[in-house]
């Protein structure tokens, strides 16, 4: 039977902690990049807080698009009794901000446990279907190192007719930190960089990404 040496062993271990001190360093910008389209449709993921969704909105006003797709399912878990939709926080903002309703989307997804972003992005494809012909490009609203894996999923459900951007949205307090500093991107970054690799490598279990046939 083949098994490596004490040297051997010493590589694999150093080639490991090589890699795992390079992804602690670029793992989070990696995942958190910001690459647009020039898209004339912005899709908003709800679920981003309040200020993300505002700046969303600044997004809208300075990036000349036509329309808004408001997408996202709902807060918490099912049995509790204080739950809202995230869909509706956006088209609520949008509205507000004086745009006409033709141009506020509506896409509210599956009230589902996983695969959200998925859902989302079949939501978002079968408003965007309804209001008449697909968009050459859209470009995706989400928060930091969710923007990676959202990229990708809402390509797949899109297909290749449809270019597919990220705007990965930063909360302030980002910018003043390192990610070890915070739980809460802590967590986020070990969760979106194992949610990246399932997408990635085995399309999160999904038997198809087709939008007509997801949920």
């Amino acid at each position: 039977m083949w098994w490596p040496t004490w040297a051997g062993w010493l590589c694999v271990f150093g080639v490991a902690g090589i890699l795992a001190a390079i992804w602690a360093l670029e793992g989070e910008s990696f995942l958190a990049r910001t690459e647009r389209q020039p898209a004339d449709v912005l899709i908003v993921e709800g679920w981003i807080s309040g200020q993300g969704i505002s700046a969303a909105a600044d997004e809208f006003k300075i990036g000349g698009y036509r329309a808004v797709v408001a997408t996202g399912g709902w807060s918490g878990e099912r049995w509790s009794a204080r739950r809202w939709n995230y869909a509706l926080d956006v088209e609520g903002y949008f509205l507000r901000m004086g745009l006409s309703r033709d141009r506020v989307i509506l896409a509210s997804s599956q009230d589902t446990e996983a695969e959200r972003t998925f859902q989302m992005a079949v939501a978002a494809w079968r408003a965007l279907h309804a209001a008449g012909p697909m968009p050459r490009a859209v470009n995706i609203f989400t928060r930091g190192a969710h923007a990676r894996r959202s990229r990708l999923v809402f390509a797949k459900a899109f297909g290749p007719a449809t270019k597919v951007g990220v705007i990965s949205w930063q909360p302030t307090n980002f910018e003043m930190e390192h990610w070890w500093h915070s739980s809460e991107r802590s967590e986020d970054l070990i969760k979106e960089t194992v949610g990246y690799l399932f997408e990635l490598i085995f399309n999160s279990g999904r038997a198809s990404n087709s939008p007509q046939t997801g949920g």
